[in-house]
């Protein structure tokens, strides 16, 4: 990782702000600069850190990656000071860090509203909504929602999730906020559930999650990038961001795979976190940047 970009003094200062002054929150989302959601070239990088209110601490082989939350929020400020990059997803934790921080200025803020399925949990398909809603989001003048929508066929909990994100994009539509639906088939293997990856589970995936709601025009899909892209985005006429996942693969052929998957109709960006917040070889700026670079080759000089 790069020189860290908090000061000591500014990390006290949140301390102060959440134990005395809670109001300053809410402040600080209402003198934030804001921007319009697509910029000039119509694409979107977005850095995502909602994985730890689920319970996903984990990056690579080691289990408690994320569990520094310091750590964390300095990764989040290298991440957000390099160019190209549009903006951050995360719970109502990470996010009022950050505004307390300042750091969110021009930056598009997603808001991550079910993370009730705590990974390795008995009941971790029933994914409640347990981070923002839409009117909260509203409220706090949030740009954008997103929602995970895994789907299993042989667990009862898959029904309440789909309902509740039924719900969810009925409310974002109503309030016209953009709401991005990361849909998955998965299933219980080993007690682990695993998405399947395959072409044909995306595309299954993608057909149940675009169903849900009675309105969607303000729908966004978060997809994978898996074999066959090229089939998998004739599934939705949605606009794209791409997810990255985790990091434990080669980062080339990471890399290759989005440049690749960016280029297909319908696909408005990336939405990647613990892949560039953690990298292999530590360097987040670096790892960033060549992200942005793929996003926006036309804004963001090769480094």
């Amino acid at each position: 990782m790069t020189a860290p970009q908090i000061s000591p003094e500014s990390f006290e200062k949140l301390r102060t702000i959440r134990a005395e002054e809670p109001n300053a929150v809410a402040e600080s989302f209402r003198r934030r600069k804001k921007r319009t959601l697509l910029g000039d070239d119509g694409k979107l990088f977005i850095v995502a850190a909602d994985h730890p209110a689920r319970g996903a601490l984990a990056v690579g082989d080691d289990p408690t990656a994320m569990a520094n939350r310091y750590e964390l929020l300095e990764r989040m400020a290298i991440a957000l000071s390099r160019p190209g990059v549009d903006g951050v997803l995360g719970t109502p934790d990470i996010i009022d860090d950050l505004a307390a921080l300042g750091l969110l200025d021009g930056k598009i803020i997603v808001g991550s509203m079910n993370r009730g399925g705590l990974r390795g949990a008995s009941f971790e398909m029933d994914d409640r909504y347990t981070g923002y809603d839409v009117a909260s989001m509203a409220e706090r003048g949030i740009d954008f929602a997103k929602t995970l929508v895994r789907i299993n066929l042989d667990d009862a909990g898959t029904s309440p999730t789909l309902e509740a994100t039924a719900k969810a994009v009925n409310e974002a539509s109503a309030a016209q906020l953009p709401i991005m639906l990361e849909p998955f088939m998965s299933n219980w293997v080993n007690n682990k559930v695993v998405n399947d990856l395959s072409p044909d589970a995306v595309i299954q995936s993608i057909g149940i999650a675009a169903g849900l709601g009675n309105d969607s025009s303000y729908t966004w899909m978060k997809l994978p990038v898996v074999e066959e892209m090229e089939r998998v985005m004739e599934a939705t006429t949605m606009p794209t961001l791409l997810l990255g996942g985790d990091n434990g693969g080669d980062p080339d052929a990471t890399y290759a795979s989005w440049q690749n998957a960016l280029s297909l109709p319908g696909v408005r960006g990336l939405t990647v976190g613990r892949t560039l917040l953690y990298p292999h070889d530590d360097d987040v700026a670096a790892a960033v940047d060549i992200a942005a670079n793929m996003v926006h080759p036309s804004l963001v000089p090769s480094a």
